[in-house]
């Protein structure tokens, strides 16, 4: 089996896990809790999530690049991001709490939003740090770095919420097991302990963040897109309606694990990649399969909403299937944008992203603003179907103008496309 195959497969299964573990989660939380708890979590997370976004600063991005292209030692930009890791954690904290106390509905609960700021922290030290196995291609350990933390989650929720029925409080408290636990991993793995140092490397660090600044302008557009909704649902309806709406939202966006998965090694190797042209003519063979795999799923979730639904989440939680319905064609058809996006990033040019995702943002905003007070969960849904659509087509464009592939070749399906699978059958015909 090929070493692309390898890494493939140990994607797989990260991203299996990492599905099977949150979802998990993610049943037991609507289960014991019920849509108006549930719509508390999400409007007091999406802020942090948002600055953890800002606070990354795109710098796994930018250290995977500069260490792909040995432009610094790795001794180096370990240092670097340490450093900027201390400076970002304030500011997200500090800048989460003054967003949540002041915009949410849910901000009045000072002991919640303290629980909301405490994973901060660690999610931005084991981001920084998995920059560093992604750039050497290491991607069994950077899958363990996205596969554990879920895990450690899941055994926080049953123990907190299911053993000790500590309700929100302990669903909080859980979601601060995994990333810590696994910053304690990686303050003794790979030497990131002795990172620390009171000598700054200030040509390394504005290198990290020249880049790294705009990876994450462009991180932050596509997580509003993404974030947006909750946002304007706690602002504009109620915490049942900003529940349902999670629910079924995340549901269906468990698909863009399959593009989410093969991103990954697009963004390692055409980090690494000699041929580029040849490596975004594989990408797009890489999209093409994705679609057809990801519409097969959706029309396998849509016909079967309301009973996935109600098993998974409970008959409080049945509205959440319209939810799911109708962001379908938005999820399917921003498959585009997931997969083509990565191997633009991977070059060093993640600001082609906020071509097409900033006007798609504008329409997400309006339509948003229009639909949630009279519609509610189902307006939030249609208005990211539309933005997102919207966001793909125009990145097809912008894509295939870079890359100078026509956008017809980009799409168009040849048998080759499936030469890796069925190179797999053949090694494996029982």
């Amino acid at each position: 089996m090929s070493s692309f195959l390898k890494d493939l497969l140990s994607i797989g299964l990260s991203k299996g896990g990492v599905i099977i573990f949150s979802l998990l989660q993610g049943v037991i939380i609507a289960r014991w809790l019920g849509p108006e708890l549930n719509g508390v979590i999400s409007a007091l997370l999406v802020y942090p999530s948002l600055f953890m976004t800002i606070g990354s600063l795109g710098i796994r991005q930018s250290t995977t690049y500069y260490i792909a292209k040995g432009l610094f030692t790795e001794k180096q930009i370990k240092a670097a991001i340490s450093q900027i890791w201390i400076f970002t954690t304030i500011i997200s904290v500090i800048g989460s709490y003054f967003l949540i106390t002041n915009f949410s509905n849910s901000g009045s609960n000072l002991v919640l939003v303290i629980l909301a700021l405490l994973p901060i922290p660690f999610v931005l030290f084991n981001t920084y740090n998995s920059g560093v196995f992604l750039g050497k291609n290491q991607i069994q350990t950077f899958n363990k770095i996205n596969w554990l933390p879920p895990l450690f989650v899941l055994i926080g929720t049953i123990i907190l919420v299911i053993v000790f029925e500590l309700s929100i409080r302990g669903a909080m408290i859980s979601l601060i097991f995994g990333p810590a636990l696994m910053s304690i991993i990686m303050l003794f793995k790979n030497d990131f302990l002795q990172a620390f140092s009171i000598k700054f490397e200030i040509r390394v660090i504005k290198s990290l963040l020249s880049l790294g600044i705009v990876y994450a302008l462009a991180l932050l557009v596509i997580n509003l897109n993404y974030k947006l909704d909750i946002i304007l649902l706690d602002k504009f309806s109620t915490n049942y309606e900003t529940g349902i709406y999670g629910k079924g939202a995340g549901l269906i966006q468990y698909l863009w694990q399959i593009p989410m998965l093969l991103s990954t090694i697009v963004f390692a190797r055409s980090a690494i990649a000699k041929n580029q042209q040849a490596f975004s003519i594989k990408v797009c063979q890489l999209l093409r399969v994705s679609i057809i795999i990801i519409g097969l799923a959706s029309v396998f979730l849509g016909f079967l909403a309301p009973f996935i639904i109600n098993l998974l989440y409970g008959a409080k939680f049945i509205d959440s299937a319209d939810v799911l319905i109708y962001l379908i064609p938005g999820v399917v058809l921003l498959t585009i944008f997931k997969v083509l996006n990565m191997d633009m990033a991977g070059r060093g040019k993640p600001w082609i992203s906020l071509k097409p995702m900033v006007p798609a943002l504008i329409v997400n905003v309006i339509l948003n603003i229009l639909l949630i007070p009279r519609y509610g969960a189902n307006g939030a849904a249609v208005a990211s179907t539309l933005s997102y659509s919207l966001a793909a087509i125009l990145f097809l464009h912008f894509y295939s103008k870079q890359v100078e592939i026509p956008v017809r070749e980009i799409l168009a399906y040849s048998k080759s496309d499936f030469n890796p699978f069925f190179s797999i059958l053949k090694k494996n015909p029982n």
